[in-house]
């Protein structure tokens, strides 16, 4: 599963103003003829993306090529079961990455129109964001 190699902060602060507003960065297709483009804004786990990833190549019985345009570089910490309030800030469970509505999340090229919509489709499914297929031939 993706997470980063080092942190400058082991523990990040909660902060969801991340997810506010539209994205600016990472709007255009720049690797593949097809992409997912978010739609709605949210917060995607490492695991939700390996899942996502996995569904996609199954489909495609590993072929052409799928790029992953988002990397899960904020901690998010939970406390253990029954640990009663106070005594600190819990240890760091899982990486996500924040989604602004806009960003294109995967891309994909070397299959043809159908099999790309259908795997994206379902690779879809497995996000916590509304996402729609994007095609680059019609831009």
């Amino acid at each position: 599963m993706l997470q980063p190699k080092k942190q400058k902060y082991r523990k990040a602060q909660r902060g969801r103003s991340d997810t506010k507003g539209i994205s600016y960065r990472g709007t255009q297709l720049s690797f593949g003829t097809y992409g997912l483009k978010a739609i709605s804004s949210g917060e995607i786990s490492a695991r939700q993306i390996e899942a996502a990833r996995r569904c996609m190549s199954r489909y495609v019985e590993r072929g052409g090529k799928i790029w992953i345009n988002i990397f899960p570089h904020k901690p998010l910490t939970r406390k253990a079961a029954e640990v009663p309030m106070g005594s600190g800030k819990g240890s760091p469970e899982l990486f996500v990455c924040p989604i602004k509505p806009g960003r294109i999340i995967f891309e994909m090229e070397g299959v043809d129109l159908k099999t790309a919509k259908e795997a994206m489709r379902l690779a879809g499914h497995k996000l916590p964001v509304i996402c729609k297929f994007v095609n680059g031939n019609e831009i």
